[in-house]
């Protein structure tokens, strides 16, 4: 795995291509805040890593010992915090520049995107896991239930994982292979062309495709 960032989704833009004039509908992401809170070595853990911390928030939201841990590494209470692992130590980045930012991700790269998708509350099967549903025609009374879930003599109860009605949406969800259509590290912002997870707002962690080369 590379080095990456993580992010907030601000909303929604276009862009127009350079060359050819075509609009292109973007997600914005906002990256600023990023601080490189730990350096992890095979000596030192075991394994090659960079820890990194985004967004801050008040010191009284942490337990003592992730509040130890932050104010070891010198920096300010933070939301979340992620690793980023590496082959070996010596593909680790250069950790003296505090502070990453968008400059990490280059105009035309392919990126993986992780974030948690947007909540719907309680849904039915129809709109849960897409059931046609039964006719709607005079007469019918079953519209939009699942109509029978195979219970009876035996096995006498309904199947375990049998899709049902139920809580629908805030799911953590990995997006492969979108393209950064443009960075732009002086307002700390990537511009992600594709369907980025979750809601305005939402926290995502936006990292090198895995699956780039073989998509080309």
């Amino acid at each position: 795995m590379s080095l990456g960032l993580l992010g907030k989704k601000i909303g929604m833009t276009r862009v127009f291509d350079k060359e050819e004039g075509i609009m292109i509908p973007v997600n914005v992401i906002d990256v600023s805040g990023n601080e490189f809170l730990q350096v992890k070595t095979t000596e030192t853990d075991g394994y090659s890593a960079v820890q990194i911390g985004y967004d801050d928030q008040k010191e009284q939201r942490l337990n003592k010992a992730k509040l130890g841990h932050l104010k070891k590494s010198g920096v300010s209470p933070k939301k979340i915090i992620k690793e980023f692992r590496f082959e070996d130590d010596a593909a680790l980045p250069n950790t003296e520049e505090a502070h990453p930012g968008a400059a990490v991700f280059t105009d035309g790269q392919t990126v993986d995107v992780i974030g948690t998708t947007k909540g719907k509350g309680f849904q039915g099967v129809v709109k849960r896991y897409n059931f046609a549903g039964q006719p709607d025609s005079h007469g019918h009374m079953m519209h939009r239930r699942p109509g029978g879930i195979g219970a009876g003599t035996w096995p006498g109860r309904v199947w375990k994982n049998k899709k049902m009605p139920g809580r629908h949406g805030q799911y953590r969800r990995t997006v492969q292979n979108l393209k950064i259509v443009q960075v732009r590290p002086e307002d700390n912002v990537v511009l992600v062309s594709g369907a980025v997870p979750g809601p305005n707002g939402g926290y995502i962690v936006i990292r090198p495709g895995i699956k780039a080369k073989a998509a080309k």
